[in-house]
């Protein structure tokens, strides 16, 4: 029995041996996997790199295990390090000065400094003045209120025609002008007075076949009813021709002197001013041909290019005001009909159509104005133009903390007058602001920051 056991116990030992041998992960305990800090060329001192590649040796970099490099103090974790590098090349770094190994270039020193917190970073911009050096920095306060705002936006244009008062007066019909009523550019004409007196064979054609027309229907007044409705229709038609041609005022003439006239008179469909003369005397016109250009200058457009940043205040019906200085002390009123769509490429600007009254005949052609568009706005917070400062990326109000302390605020502006802002983020109604002195602030806090250490 006892050597059985003995024999059992053995062969157990004899495959717990094999086992171990032949599949020892399965009896040793799991290895943590190493962390790898960064890739470097050893050849290449200073060279680093989150990624595996190649170095700009061109030598494949190898990784550097955090279990690899031993563990920095606090001490030294705040220290500040220093090192030289390549302007061109910035992964190439060396502890001292000498040449680039990529491109030959002489290395830059570069010092890293621990980074600040944001309260010492504020402590930085912040500035404490003496009662005596805020009088002589003349730094003033206000109160952040609320408001309602009128905003004016300016804008420079030029009067030209309304374009539904321009009109062509044209010949209906060929003829040799014998005779111009208009004879120069500016001259004022009123609806039915005569512009030209022609001589044309196409007109005397139409006046004759009224008059046959007219002789037919009387001849055949008592014939049957076929006929005189035959006659009156042909009378119709010829009457009608009359008028296409815009000779209705010979009918009357006609039906009693029962005579065509040679020389027929063309009259003026519009009142207005002479734009435009094309035509002379002994001029032979053709059918469609322009003889004059008219406008009726009694309400006249004016277009304004107004900047993109402010087209979103514009709508069409807000009141215009409009100056020159052809009527210095006069102020003309109108209103926005009209906002061009689209933006012009080179200025940047949209172009805004007002309409103005102009009875007296003021506003000329080609006039060279300047327009204010009136925008109310409604009730919000605002700063005062001078508490504002931009320095580029940031638009920023010095504000006062403490009495005599003062640090700035970034802040969001929106609508702008001649006076004030509007403040849409970064105050709160009551707080003071600094509206006089904030350059001098600004330039402090710069010169505080440059003699504390900092961030190359």
């Amino acid at each position: 029995m006892n050597r059985k056991f003995i024999l059992l116990l053995a062969g157990l030992a004899v495959l717990a041996f094999a086992a171990i041998y032949l599949y020892p992960k399965f009896f040793s305990s799991p290895k943590a996997e190493r962390k790898i800090l960064y890739w470097t060329d050893p050849m290449l001192p200073g060279d680093r790199s989150d990624r595996p590649g190649k170095s700009p040796m061109g030598m494949e970099r190898t990784p550097v295990y955090a279990d690899e490099v031993p563990a920095e103090s606090s001490e030294h974790a705040n220290h500040v390090e220093e090192y030289y590098t390549c302007p061109m090349h910035p992964s190439v770094r060396s502890d001292k000065p000498g040449a680039c190994p990529v491109c030959g270039m002489a290395l830059v020193k570069k010092t890293n400094k621990p980074d600040s917190s944001n309260h010492d970073m504020a402590s930085l911009e912040a500035v404490r003045l003496s009662s005596t050096q805020r009088v002589m920095a003349n730094v003033a306060t206000t109160t952040v209120q609320r408001r309602t705002l009128n905003k004016e936006i300016n804008a420079v244009g030029v009067v030209e025609v309304a374009e539904p008062n321009f009109k062509h007066i044209s010949a209906r019909f060929p003829g040799r002008l014998e005779k111009l009523y208009l004879n120069y550019t500016g001259q004022q004409v009123k609806v039915g007075d005569p512009v030209a007196e022609v001589y044309s064979p196409e007109a005397i054609s139409a006046q004759q076949e009224f008059l046959l027309a007219l002789q037919s229907q009387e001849i055949n007044k008592t014939a049957t009813a076929t006929i005189a409705n035959t006659s009156a229709e042909l009378l119709e038609q010829a009457q009608q021709k009359l008028v296409l041609l815009g000779l209705e005022r010979l009918i009357p003439e006609l039906e009693q002197a029962r005579k065509a006239r040679e020389i027929v008179t063309i009259y003026s469909p519009i009142s207005g001013t002479v734009l435009k003369k094309s035509v002379d005397p002994q001029h032979y016109t053709w059918v469609g041909e322009d003889m004059y250009d008219v406008a009726d200058l009694s309400v006249v457009w004016m277009y304004l290019d107004v900047y993109e940043k402010d087209i979103r205040f514009v709508k069409i019906g807000q009141p215009v005001r409009m100056t020159s200085e052809a009527y210095p002390n006069e102020i003309f009123t109108g209103k926005v009909t009209f906002i061009d769509p689209v933006i012009n490429n080179e200025t940047r600007t949209v172009r805004v159509r007002a309409e103005f009254a102009n009875p007296a005949g003021k506003l000329k052609l080609g006039l060279y104005v300047k327009a204010q568009i009136m925008i109310p706005i409604n009730e919000a917070l605002v700063v005062p133009t001078s508490a504002v400062l931009t320095t580029g990326k940031r638009t920023v109000v010095w504000i006062e903390t403490q009495e005599n302390m003062f640090e700035p605020r970034e802040v969001v502006v929106g609508a702008q007058t001649e006076e004030y802002y509007e403040v849409l983020n970064g105050l709160q109604g009551g707080e003071k602001i600094v509206v006089t002195g904030g350059f001098l602030l600004d330039s402090e806090s710069q010169l505080q920051a440059a003699t504390k250490p900092h961030e190359r």
